[in-house]
């Protein structure tokens, strides 16, 4: 995949380098609203092999990227310890940067307000891939990358839910019960305040689930070993459990337990 890419990106570049030059030394050098030669554009008549050549070289590029997360996610399945963590942030920034590109490729011409936000973030997007990668190559102490994928997640549908909340609050207030706008907005703000510590603590738990199980299964192990502790009355045995839970959660190389004597 790696040399298909390289190859149908050395051709568009050419491609696009010979038009250019050809503009410049014509005197042909008018540009669109967005700032980019007519030429190159799809208003361009003169240049129509140009737009069939631009368009199959954006598929090919799109299976590219298909096929390298693909291959990616195979290598994936056999690897583990610090390969497995390199490859889950190739794959997150690989995943992020095609998902942003192609929001950027099909958003229409002149936009505004939100949508011109939107086209903004989605280009500030295409970062992801190579700073997934550096993170990848500088693998001294990785990033918790499933810690960021599940943080990222929750937050996401939180935020979400919360919005449809108070989109539906809002709705409520004015249709069913007619109240005015002001007070309708400031009920919907209270609602989606007093749901967001609850709601975030479900969602983060059910992504966690799924998403981040080593932390998952960490917290479910120091809550049971918390309960068990309660009724403890010998104290070897706390101290044999205690090791065990903190085994099992933390994977340390060496653990050890000093209690004070009590005098």
């Amino acid at each position: 995949m790696l040399w298909v890419y390289a190859a149908v990106g050395t051709l568009w570049i050419a491609g696009a380098f010979t038009l250019t030059v050809g503009a410049i030394i014509g005197h042909h050098t008018q540009v669109d609203p967005s700032g980019n030669l007519v030429v190159l554009g799809n208003t361009a008549r003169s240049a129509a092999w140009w737009n069939a050549v631009t368009n199959v070289a954006i598929l090919l590029l799109a299976v590219c990227w298909l096929g390298s997360l693909c291959g990616h996610a195979l290598n994936y399945r056999g690897s583990s310890g610090e390969r497995r963590q390199q490859l889950k942030w190739l794959m997150t920034g690989s995943a992020i940067g095609g998902i942003c590109l192609g929001i950027t490729f099909t958003e229409p011409g002149n936009l505004s307000g939100i949508p011109r936000i939107l086209s903004v973030i989605g280009t500030a997007g295409w970062l992801a891939l190579p700073l997934s990668i550096g993170v990848a190559i500088f693998k001294y102490r990785l990033f918790d990358i499933d810690r960021i994928i599940s943080r990222t997640l929750a937050y996401a549908i939180v935020t979400g839910l919360l919005i449809g909340v108070y989109a539906a609050i809002v709705l409520l207030a004015r249709q069913a019960v007619s109240l005015t706008t002001p007070v309708a907005v400031a009920a919907s703000t209270l609602a989606a305040a007093a749901l967001f510590s609850p709601l975030r603590r479900r969602v983060q738990r059910a992504v966690d689930r799924r998403f981040n199980r080593a932390r998952y299964d960490a917290d479910a192990a120091v809550a049971a070993f918390a309960a068990r502790l309660k009724d403890a009355v010998d104290p070897d045995a706390a101290r044999a459990e205690l090791l065990d839970v903190v085994h099992r959660s933390l994977e340390p190389a060496h653990v050890s337990v000093w209690i004070r004597p009590s005098d």
